[in-house]
Parts: C-alpha cells; structure tokens; sequence
C-alpha cells in the first residue's frame, strides 16, 4: 500500500459521513493516474484543494478536522500527514477547473470521496514552486502521461487564475518557459 493510501485510510476510518477531496500534488498523481513515477509513489504527504463553494462547509466541519488531526498524529511517527488543504482562490488553476475533475476510484474508501484536477490544472498546481526540480520532473510525467501538446498547454497558461500574491506570481513566470520546454521537447520525443 502506498503512503498516500495509508494516508487516506487513516482519516476515512474516523470519519462519520461523506466528505469529498479533490487531491492535488504528489498523491493525486500516484493515485490517479496509470504507472506513476516509483518516487511519486512514495510521497509522504496528502494535499487537497477545497472548492471556494465548500470553505464554509468545510470550515464547520469538526469531524473532518478530527479525523484528518487524529490521523496525521497516528501517522507522524513514519513522517506521513495530510497537510495542505488550501482554498481554490490560493492554487494555480483554470477559472472553471471545478467542472473537470475526474474520479479516484483507488483505494476504495467508506467516506472519502476522491477526486483529481484535470491533467492541465495539475500541470498549473505544479508550477506554483516556480523551477522546483521535482515539479519539473512531475509536469513531464503529466505532459507524457496524457501527452498533451504545446496548445494545450498555452491555452491552460493564458487561463490560469493566480492568487493576488508577488512570490507566486514570479514563481509562475518562472516556471513558464520550463514548462513550454517539456511540452516542445515531449512532442518532438513523439
């Protein structure tokens, strides 16, 4: 089992009712998508986005900050938590990424429901550490995986909606032309 699993188990096992998490970073790659990375795999941590129609609802939501605190105290000891869990207006996305997310049918859960932005927001999410190295190496996985192309990936550039912040902003603006090189260079290795 994976750590992300083991992750998720922990906080679905002390959970009352159903909570959906749309899962972002390391652990929607290695559990959404076919034949990830053997690194991404051993990802310590889970990230998840809340859509901005759920910060309410999840702000009032004891149970769930219980289960994912009890979970991440359980789990501490082998360096596994879930952590970021950031409001839509603070990640790197499309303006209607909402209507794009897909399903995470794995592992099967009792009250979590899983799901992952779509491959360009992810590719987005990936970019908010600017020239990070290990997002560099995650966006080609996801460029190779769907095998998206330079338009694709011009298209989610120009939409993409970026938190009112300075260090994000330049960290986007860095990551730009590293992320047009893995595209050029996925297609011309096609």
């Amino acid at each position: 089992m994976i750590n992300a699993e083991r992750i998720l188990r922990a906080v679905d096992s002390r959970l009352v009712h159903e909570v959906s998490l749309v899962l972002y970073g390391r652990a929607a790659i290695a559990l959404g998508f076919e034949n990830p990375p053997e690194a991404i795999a051993r990802t310590l941590d889970v990230d998840a986005i809340i859509p901005v129609s759920q910060i309410s609802l999840f702000r009032n939501d004891a149970n769930f900050w219980d289960a994912q605190e009890a979970a991440n105290r359980e789990l501490e000891k082998e360096g596994l938590f879930i952590t970021h869990l950031l409001e839509a207006n603070q990640v790197f996305l499309r303006r209607d990424w909402e209507q794009h997310i897909i399903p995470i049918s794995c592992p099967p859960l009792r009250w979590l429901r899983l799901f992952r932005p779509a491959t360009l927001d992810l590719v987005l999410t990936k970019m908010m550490r600017g020239d990070d190295p290990q997002d560099m190496a995650d966006i080609a996985f996801l460029i190779r995986h769907d095998r998206l192309t330079p338009e694709l990936i011009e298209s989610a550039l120009a939409e993409v909606v970026l938190p009112d912040l300075v260090e994000l902003r330049d960290a986007f603006e860095c990551a730009k032309p590293l992320v047009r090189e893995l595209v050029r260079h996925a297609k011309s290795a096609a």
